[in-house]
Order: structure tokens, then C-alpha cells, then sequence
């Protein structure tokens, strides 16, 4: 894996900022469990995706990656468009705002 990823998280993380998202953006590189010096066991992910540079970086645990999407350009991370529905209120649209950290 090389080159910029669009990563999606099984669960949500704080970044740096103090926001919470469900994605990092940013250069990939996979490295191993002995990166915080110590080794993991079986019940343990045995391998990390560092995402972004060597001075702004998230490490995220492979077994936390939902999805991996090449992605040379950074994505859109202004207000997006949702929606959510109900029986009783029908469609519902609103602007959300993004859940991408850029790492970089």
C-alpha cells in the first residue's frame, strides 16, 4: 500500500483538534505491532496503518479499518449534504460537518 488513502474507521477517534471523525486522510504506510515497543498477542491487531506525515500522523489499528480508498487528491472536507428519514417526518436534509482528519 502506497500513496494516499482515504481510510474509514470502524469506530469514531479524536484527533489533535479535539473533533471526533470516522475517517483520516493522508500518505499510508503499514508498520507493526512493536511500534509503541512491545508486541502484541493473538487478541491483539498485529499490524497498524500510519496515515500522514512523520510530524502529523495517526496510527490506526488494522483491525479498525473498514475501508481503504485511493485517493491522491484530498477529499471534500467542507459541510457535506445528509439526510436522514422517518414514518412520520419523511426525508429530513441537512448539512453535516465533514468526519475526515487530514492528516498532512
Amino acid at each position: 500500500m502506497q500513496g494516499k488513502y482515504l481510510i474509514t474507521t470502524d469506530a469514531w477517534f479524536y484527533a489533535p483538534d479535539g473533533k471526533q471523525y470516522k475517517a483520516a486522510w493522508g500518505d499510508v504506510q503499514i508498520i507493526e505491532d512493536t511500534f509503541l515497543g512491545l508486541k502484541t498477542n493473538r487478541n491483539s491487531s498485529n499490524w497498524f496503518a500510519k496515515v500522514g506525515s512523520e510530524k502529523k500522523h495517526i496510527v490506526i489499528a488494522g483491525c479498525q479499518i473498514h475501508y481503504a480508498v485511493k485517493c491522491e487528491e484530498k477529499p471534500n472536507t467542507e459541510a457535506s449534504e445528509d439526510w436522514q428519514a422517518d414514518a412520520q417526518n419523511g426525508v429530513k436534509l441537512y448539512e453535516r460537518p465533514s468526519s475526515i482528519y487530514v492528516a498532512q
